[in-house]
């Protein structure tokens, strides 16, 4: 199978979200529950507003869910060809935290496309907007774009037969369905550069090369499908061996994002306060298996590679493995402390 259009030629197109995105409460609880991520400030306003936040606030990743929504115009009709798409890469700017309540307005562009070692590497980027105009979050998210051809035969007709219902893997309409509106005019919101931030660490507390306490969790079949009903990622390598053996992957395997998910948590846990990451990004080496009758486990370390006196901020290096596997190739939070 071929691609109906060369996406290299899309690079640029963009959109604008056909509605705003309005953050609820329970669904920040819901995430923070699928991503292992018990901080009080996403479950207990009280908690929230010890920290400044005028309600829940919402994990590090969250907003990966809404990029969900916003992107299936681009990845189901017009990035035709492609029968699975792996993440590989994906890089979260914050520039203000997302509260329960907020209304968000998404712009879709594919920024990038690469090709290495026969293979599509494309790039979307997700800017998000409040009501006010200014840009609350800039999400840049890679992914390999993978055809029937390159995999077991079969996938197309299999996919068919355990996709959730609203999706179509039959619509395949050309680039004239997409508009270039890139966000123009807006300017970066300075809330989480210029906040007090209240953590649990003071800067003066830390160093280049303190490590952060490890954190070993547990991911079972079950985590699995409930990250997919909360994030909206309906991708059947996550929960259905035989699609997961089709794509060419020994056994099922664990959501990228909820792996990127687990690890802002690992941070922020530490943190004491999770508004206080101005940047997260990881680059996926490797993945999580998690069989059928057992657990997939993951182990997280952390250090701080370096500190900037004038800003009060930090870098952290944070390592996953999973059954002696990095399943991290780089990974780095850019931090603020009180």
């Amino acid at each position: 199978m071929v691609a109906a259009v060369n996406v290299a030629d899309l690079v640029g197109h963009g959109y604008r979200a056909d509605d705003y995105y309005e953050v609820g409460r329970e669904k920040i609880r819901e995430y923070a529950r699928a991503v292992q991520d018990a901080a009080p400030a996403h479950r207990d306003e009280a908690a929230a507003a010890g920290l400044g936040y005028s309600g829940l606030l919402a994990p590090t990743t969250f907003l990966s869910a809404v990029a969900m929504l916003a992107n299936r115009r681009l990845l189901e009709s017009v990035m035709s060809g492609y029968d699975v798409f792996v993440q590989t890469d994906q890089v979260f700017e914050m520039y203000r935290p997302v509260l329960a309540g907020d209304r968000l307005t998404s712009h879709v562009e594919l920024s990038s496309v690469r090709r290495i070692a026969g293979k599509d590497l494309i790039t979307i980027t997700n800017t998000f907007l409040g009501p006010d105009g200014d840009i609350v979050q800039v999400m840049h998210t890679t992914v390999v774009g993978i055809t029937a051809d390159e995999v077991g035969t079969g996938i197309s007709e299999a996919l068919e037969g355990v996709i959730m219902h609203d999706v179509d893997l039959s619509t395949r309409n050309t680039a004239g369905s997409v508009t270039v509106a890139p966000p123009t005019g807006s300017r970066f919101s300075a809330v989480t550069r210029t906040r007090i931030p209240r953590t649990a660490r003071r800067f003066e507390e830390i160093a280049a090369g303190d490590e952060l306490p490890p954190r070993t969790v547990r991911l079972t079949r079950g985590d699995l499908v409930n990250y997919a009903g909360v994030s909206g990622d309906a991708n059947p390598i996550h929960w259905h061996d035989r699609i997961a053996g089709l794509a060419g992957l020994p056994d099922v395997i664990a959501h990228g994002m909820l792996t990127m998910g687990l690890g802002a948590g690992f941070v922020t846990d530490w943190l004491g306060d999770p508004g206080a990451i101005t940047r997260y990004g990881v680059r996926l080496s490797n993945y999580t298996v998690v069989e059928a009758a057992d657990a997939g486990i993951i182990e997280f370390a952390g250090r701080i590679k370096s500190v900037d006196p004038e800003t009060g901020s930090a870098v952290v290096v944070i390592v996953a493995k999973s059954a002696g596997r990095k399943i991290f190739g780089l990974a780095t939070a850019d931090i603020r402390l009180a």
